[in-house]
Protein backbone atom coordinates (compact mmCIF):
# COMPACT_ATOMS: atom_id res chain seq x y z
CA UNK A 1 0.00 0.00 0.00
CA UNK A 2 1.23 3.34 -1.17
CA UNK A 3 1.19 5.58 1.96
CA UNK A 4 -0.27 8.98 1.00
CA UNK A 5 -1.50 11.09 3.80
CA UNK A 6 -1.51 11.82 7.38
CA UNK A 7 -4.58 12.79 9.94
CA UNK A 8 -3.53 15.40 12.75
CA UNK A 9 -5.22 17.18 14.81
CA UNK A 10 -6.03 21.31 14.29
CA UNK A 11 -5.14 23.80 17.05
CA UNK A 12 -7.16 24.36 20.06
CA UNK A 13 -7.67 28.13 18.46
CA UNK A 14 -9.09 26.85 15.68
CA UNK A 15 -11.36 24.10 17.04
CA UNK A 16 -12.50 26.88 19.36
CA UNK A 17 -13.66 29.12 16.57
CA UNK A 18 -15.85 26.57 15.06
CA UNK A 19 -17.60 24.58 18.07
CA UNK A 20 -20.61 25.81 19.68
CA UNK A 21 -20.58 24.40 22.79
CA UNK A 22 -19.27 24.04 26.60
CA UNK A 23 -16.26 22.96 27.97
CA UNK A 24 -14.77 23.28 24.99
CA UNK A 25 -11.22 22.65 26.12
CA UNK A 26 -12.86 18.92 27.30
CA UNK A 27 -14.11 18.10 23.83
CA UNK A 28 -11.03 19.29 22.42
CA UNK A 29 -8.58 17.40 24.89
CA UNK A 30 -11.09 14.04 23.42
CA UNK A 31 -10.24 14.02 19.63
CA UNK A 32 -9.40 11.18 17.98
CA UNK A 33 -7.26 10.77 15.15
CA UNK A 34 -9.29 8.77 12.34
CA UNK A 35 -8.30 5.65 11.51
CA UNK A 36 -9.35 1.79 9.94
CA UNK A 37 -11.09 -0.56 11.48
CA UNK A 38 -9.58 -3.55 9.75
CA UNK A 39 -6.38 -4.22 7.74
CA UNK A 40 -9.13 -4.17 4.62
CA UNK A 41 -10.85 -1.35 5.24
CA UNK A 42 -10.63 1.22 2.78
CA UNK A 43 -12.54 3.91 4.92
CA UNK A 44 -11.00 5.78 7.87
CA UNK A 45 -13.43 6.29 10.55
CA UNK A 46 -13.91 9.84 11.62
CA UNK A 47 -15.42 10.30 15.28
CA UNK A 48 -17.54 12.91 16.26
CA UNK A 49 -16.09 14.80 19.59
CA UNK A 50 -19.36 15.24 21.01
CA UNK A 51 -22.65 13.69 21.13
CA UNK A 52 -24.98 14.94 18.72
CA UNK A 53 -28.83 14.64 18.53
CA UNK A 54 -30.52 14.86 15.00
CA UNK A 55 -34.43 14.69 14.94
CA UNK A 56 -36.01 14.08 11.68
CA UNK A 57 -35.43 16.23 9.19
CA UNK A 58 -32.75 18.43 10.99
CA UNK A 59 -28.70 19.05 9.89
CA UNK A 60 -25.84 19.57 12.23
CA UNK A 61 -22.33 21.04 11.64
CA UNK A 62 -20.10 18.42 12.96
CA UNK A 63 -16.44 20.05 13.29
CA UNK A 64 -14.29 16.99 13.66
CA UNK A 65 -11.11 19.04 15.01
CA UNK A 66 -8.98 16.86 12.38
CA UNK A 67 -7.23 18.17 9.35
CA UNK A 68 -5.60 15.77 6.44
CA UNK A 69 -1.91 16.66 4.93
CA UNK A 70 -2.48 14.75 1.69
CA UNK A 71 -0.35 14.06 -1.17
CA UNK A 72 -0.85 16.00 -4.54
CA UNK A 73 -2.72 13.94 -7.20
CA UNK A 74 -4.94 12.27 -4.44
CA UNK A 75 -7.79 13.47 -2.64
CA UNK A 76 -10.31 12.04 0.47
CA UNK A 77 -13.48 11.16 -0.16
CA UNK A 78 -16.09 11.33 2.51
CA UNK A 79 -19.35 9.46 3.43
CA UNK A 80 -21.49 8.76 6.66
CA UNK A 81 -20.91 5.05 8.00
CA UNK A 82 -23.25 2.34 6.52
CA UNK A 83 -24.69 1.19 9.23
CA UNK A 84 -25.77 4.53 10.64
CA UNK A 85 -27.19 5.16 6.34
CA UNK A 86 -29.05 2.34 6.41
CA UNK A 87 -30.27 1.98 10.08
CA UNK A 88 -31.60 5.18 10.32
CA UNK A 89 -30.95 7.39 6.85
CA UNK A 90 -28.22 9.59 7.68
CA UNK A 91 -26.24 11.27 5.44
CA UNK A 92 -23.79 14.14 4.37
CA UNK A 93 -25.57 17.72 3.48
CA UNK A 94 -23.60 17.43 0.29
CA UNK A 95 -23.87 13.18 -0.45
CA UNK A 96 -20.07 13.36 -0.57
CA UNK A 97 -17.45 15.07 1.11
CA UNK A 98 -14.35 16.10 -0.91
CA UNK A 99 -11.17 16.94 1.04
CA UNK A 100 -8.62 18.43 -1.42
CA UNK A 101 -4.84 18.19 -1.05
CA UNK A 102 -4.40 22.16 -0.50
CA UNK A 103 -7.30 22.39 1.70
CA UNK A 104 -4.76 21.72 4.18
CA UNK A 105 -3.10 24.73 4.03
CA UNK A 106 -6.21 27.60 4.22
CA UNK A 107 -6.44 29.55 6.78
CA UNK A 108 -8.93 27.37 8.82
CA UNK A 109 -5.56 24.65 8.98
CA UNK A 110 -7.88 22.63 6.40
CA UNK A 111 -10.35 21.95 9.72
CA UNK A 112 -12.26 19.01 8.24
CA UNK A 113 -16.06 19.68 8.68
CA UNK A 114 -18.60 17.36 7.95
CA UNK A 115 -22.64 17.96 7.79
CA UNK A 116 -24.70 15.09 8.36
CA UNK A 117 -28.92 15.18 7.99
CA UNK A 118 -31.10 12.80 9.36
CA UNK A 119 -33.20 11.71 6.56
CA UNK A 120 -35.41 9.05 8.67
CA UNK A 121 -38.55 9.49 10.77
CA UNK A 122 -36.92 8.61 14.01
CA UNK A 123 -34.61 11.01 16.17
CA UNK A 124 -30.57 10.00 16.20
CA UNK A 125 -28.53 10.33 19.07
CA UNK A 126 -25.14 9.75 18.36
CA UNK A 127 -22.51 9.42 21.32
CA UNK A 128 -19.24 11.57 21.82
CA UNK A 129 -16.53 8.75 20.41
CA UNK A 130 -18.37 7.43 17.96
CA UNK A 131 -17.51 6.91 14.14
CA UNK A 132 -20.13 8.24 12.01
CA UNK A 133 -18.70 9.36 8.87
CA UNK A 134 -15.72 7.39 6.95
CA UNK A 135 -13.12 8.89 4.14
CA UNK A 136 -11.63 7.18 1.68
CA UNK A 137 -8.34 8.11 -0.23
CA UNK A 138 -8.73 7.76 -3.97
CA UNK A 139 -6.08 8.83 -6.57
CA UNK A 140 -7.58 11.19 -9.45
CA UNK A 141 -6.24 12.79 -12.99
CA UNK A 142 -6.19 16.03 -14.88
CA UNK A 143 -7.10 16.91 -18.75
CA UNK A 144 -3.48 16.92 -20.37
CA UNK A 145 -3.79 20.10 -21.33
CA UNK A 146 -4.77 21.83 -17.62
CA UNK A 147 -3.41 25.00 -16.93
CA UNK A 148 -4.76 25.90 -13.48
CA UNK A 149 -2.25 28.18 -11.31
CA UNK A 150 -3.80 29.20 -8.97
CA UNK A 151 -4.40 28.26 -5.22
CA UNK A 152 -7.11 27.86 -2.17
CA UNK A 153 -7.75 29.07 0.62
CA UNK A 154 -10.90 28.58 2.52
CA UNK A 155 -13.14 25.76 2.45
CA UNK A 156 -16.84 25.10 1.31
CA UNK A 157 -16.88 26.37 -1.89
CA UNK A 158 -14.22 28.36 -2.04
CA UNK A 159 -12.56 27.31 -5.65
CA UNK A 160 -14.69 29.11 -7.33
CA UNK A 161 -14.37 32.53 -6.25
Amino acid sequence: MQRIAKFSVVSLKEFSSAYVGADVESVYSSIRVPERATTGSAGYDFYTPFDVRLAPGESVKIPTGIRARIAEGWVLQVFPRSGLGFKYRLMLNNTVGIIDSDYYYSDNEGHIMIKIYNGGDKEVNIPGGTAFAQGIFMQYGITEDDAVTSSRNGGFGSTDK
